[in-house]
């Protein structure tokens, strides 16, 4: 089921990832926590392991002043082992200069089980327009 982020309302599995996002932009780790389970498996870019919304904040901390994400879309699935969420969407933000930016494509895929997000991966486009900005073509 595909779903624009602006239509109300969010299957509930939908929600909950928003809500998640939400708090991690704010950025409010603790609060992010109480949408996850406790034996949360976080893969973020680059596969970096975390096992607490406090692990992506802090990485975010040291590659952008600041991020945000504008949310396009939510994709859900629903399977034999819980559901699966997409958020699809954009992010924007400053690096650490203040140069800002806008346009930056992202994925974040999410297993919700039981009304908690058991599994996260992430995907942008970060690297590569790290690697522009400093006029490497790889």
């Amino acid at each position: 089921m595909h779903i624009p982020s602006e239509t109300a309302p969010l299957p509930v599995e939908a929600q909950i990832v928003r809500d998640y996002l939400d708090a991690s932009m704010k950025p409010d780790p603790e609060l992010a926590a109480t949408f996850v389970a406790d034996d949360v498996d976080i893969t973020f870019t680059g596969g970096r392991k975390f096992t607490h919304p406090s692990g992506p904040t802090g990485f975010n901390a040291m590659r952008y002043s600041w991020v945000k994400k504008k949310m396009d879309r939510f994709d859900v699935a629903s399977g034999p082992e819980g559901t699966v969420v997409y958020s699809v969407g954009t992010l924007y933000g400053e690096w650490p200069d203040g140069t800002s930016f806008e346009g930056n494509r992202y994925i974040d895929r999410f297993e919700v089980r039981n009304g908690k997000i058991v599994k996260m991966d992430v995907w942008n486009d970060s690297a590569e327009r790290i690697l522009i900005r400093m006029d490497i073509e790889a």
